[in-house]
This record gives structure tokens, sequence and C-alpha cells, in this order.
């Protein structure tokens, strides 16, 4: 059975819609096609978030990951200067 990758919006509407329903969750992961751990582990992360609140959390994980890059290469930068500058000439 082939995996099925569902976007941060998709899952917010997703977990709205479970919400609404009057059916056992059981039922309605069956036939949204997911299983009810996978439902619970959404509920956990996207419980109490809108689709804007999931949009500017991605922007952010963008933004944590391209500075969390900049400050690995500005560590290289310093640690080869020290190597540089601890050279007896």
């Amino acid at each position: 059975m082939k995996k099925k990758r569902y976007l941060e919006e998709q899952i917010v509407k997703i977990l709205l819609e479970a919400e609404k329903q009057e059916k056992p969750i059981s039922e309605f992961c069956k036939l949204g096609g997911f299983s009810e751990q996978s439902y619970y582990r959404w509920k956990k992360k996207y419980g109490d978030m809108s689709v804007p609140d999931v949009k500017r959390l991605r922007a952010l994980e963008k933004e944590n990951f391209s500075l969390k890059r900049l400050l690995a290469e500005r560590d290289l930068e310093v640690d080869a200067l020290k190597a540089v500058v601890s050279k007896k000439w």
C-alpha cells in the first residue's frame, strides 16, 4: 500500500472536519484513508492551529534552517581563521 503525504493545510482541514463529524474517529480515518495513529499524531502537532498558523510555522522553520546554516558556515570560518593565526611564522 502506497503512503500518501498530506500537506499541513490538508491536515488542518482534516482535523477540523473530524471535529464536526459525529462518526467515531476510527470510522472517519478509514473513510479518509489514513490510520488512527496518524490522526492522533496530527492532532497533537496541529490540533489548535488554523491554516494561516501552519503557513507561518512553515515559514519560520525555513528561516530557522537558513539561520542555522549561516551560523555553521560562520563557525567554520572562525575555526579556519584561528588555525591560521595560531601558526608560528
